[in-house]
């Protein structure tokens, strides 16, 4: 046992000495590697001040409430359809989908005549109505149908907006 505790110790001490500064090689390579490298931090931005902003629009409606018109309360209604009328079959189509295919004379009216989405053509005079915005047909040339349309803006508001129907080609 003696014996074996002789030569590990003797191993050890030639390992130690077989050391004789061999870390140049490795010494020189790091200081060649680090050698082309020059770089610098960027310095940080500077950080701006803030700005102080007093909100001083309390007067100013909000955007997400529905206004009223005050004319229409104060005038007892104003501008409504008649939702008790009996409604026409063109009025089941929105305007957009209706053509004006022609007009017709007769006994010195003029009649305008228009095609459905599914293909129906239909004579109209004025008084008659179109589309889904209670359109009135208020004037009928060989070109245009014009008429007066009423459209909900608002809670229980209704405003009239004139349209025209032209004649396709």
């Amino acid at each position: 046992m003696k014996t074996r505790q002789l030569a590990m110790l003797s191993a050890m001490f030639l390992l130690m000495a077989c050391d004789t500064g061999g870390y140049s090689d490795l010494e020189t390579f790091v200081s060649n590697s680090s050698a082309g490298m020059h770089g610098q931090v960027d310095p940080l931005p500077e950080v701006k001040s803030y700005a102080f902003f007093t909100y001083e629009a309390f007067e100013i409606p909000s955007p997400f409430v529905p206004r009223k018109n005050e004319q229409i309360q104060d005038s007892g209604g104003g501008i409504k359809p008649d939702l008790d009328r009996r409604k026409e079959f063109l009025e089941g189509f929105p305007l957009e989908s209706l053509e004006m295919v022609g007009s017709l004379e007769q006994d010195k009216k003029i009649y305008g005549v228009i095609k459905t989405p599914e293909g129906n053509l239909l004579r109209v005079g004025v008084g008659n109505y179109l589309g889904q915005d209670y359109g009135e047909i208020k004037q009928i040339s060989e070109s245009e149908i014009e008429l007066r349309e009423l459209v909900q803006d608002g809670v229980n508001e209704w405003t009239e907006r004139i349209s025209t129907l032209m004649l396709k080609n």
